[in-house]
């Protein structure tokens, strides 16, 4: 977030710029802004209305320049070097970033011998030296490097300027997305409703269970008690008895006279 507010007050300043100046002043600010190291998005400048009218003159090699810078690789500057104005190392180096970008949008996993190859590196070394000082710690990528895998892993990349035509496949991709979203938002929906209906129907079951328990436990508990006062009248009635004559048995002993 902060590159790219940063970002875009960069292109605010260089749009003003732009606005105000013609001939080889803008094209001495083309070449600036090409070189700037916080600026990553060239569409807003080729649209002021001064740089478009470099066109037809003998500065419209520089717009051609721009758009490179807008949409195109280093591998692409190389095929049409003779086509472009040359370059400093500051416009080297933002190509090759702006290259990495390119690539990062098609893979996340970026193997080392095709950034060699796209970048036009000798070696490993100076590969990983560059991901890490001028991409990484640019904060155009964030990513991990396996050296032993000779790859790098791409975790976040920079957008770049959209290509001419390139807005209506964006816009159908985020229409497919918008309608895949719905679909799924509308299933969920009715996975909630049909769980909401099963709990419902769930506590209405578990009231008649419950409801029948406390039935059962009422009638086991009154039939319970009826069985119980039967049965200690029956035992403690028949106890009684049987004290009572064993009492009298020994009252009747007791009465009898000694035998002499």
């Amino acid at each position: 977030m902060e590159v790219e507010q940063k970002q875009a007050q960069v292109i605010e300043h260089f749009v003003k710029q732009a606005s105000s100046l013609q001939g080889s002043s803008l094209v001495s600010l083309i070449v600036q802004l090409t070189s700037h190291s916080s600026l990553f998005a060239f569409s807003e400048i080729l649209a002021v209305p001064n740089v478009l009218e470099l066109q037809g003159t003998g500065y419209a090699v520089y717009i051609d320049l721009l758009r490179l810078f807008a949409h195109g690789t280093w591998s692409d500057y190389k095929s049409n070097a003779s086509l472009l104005p040359p370059l400093v190392p500051d416009q080297i180096t933002k190509l090759k970033q702006l290259t990495v970008l390119s690539l990062a949008e098609m893979n996340r996993v970026l193997s080392y011998d095709q950034l060699l190859e796209q970048l036009d590196l000798s070696n490993v070394r100076e590969l990983e030296d560059f991901l890490i000082n001028d991409c990484m710690y640019a904060g155009i990528v964030k990513g991990k490097l396996d050296h032993l895998r000779r790859s790098f892993e791409v975790q976040f990349a920079a957008g770049r300027d959209l290509r001419p035509g390139q807005l209506g496949n964006l816009i159908q991709t985020l229409d497919d997305w918008l309608n895949t979203t719905n679909n799924a938002l509308l299933t969920i929906e009715e996975k909630i409703k049909w769980a909401d209906k099963k709990c419902e129907l769930d506590a209405v079951h578990k009231k008649a269970v419950n409801d029948r328990v406390e039935e059962v436990k009422k009638s086991v508990n009154n039939k319970g008690g009826r069985d119980f006062q039967a049965f200690d009248d029956i035992l403690f009635g028949e106890t009684a008895g049987l004290m009572d004559y064993e009492e009298d048995r020994t009252r009747t002993k007791r009465r009898r006279s000694p035998v002499h």
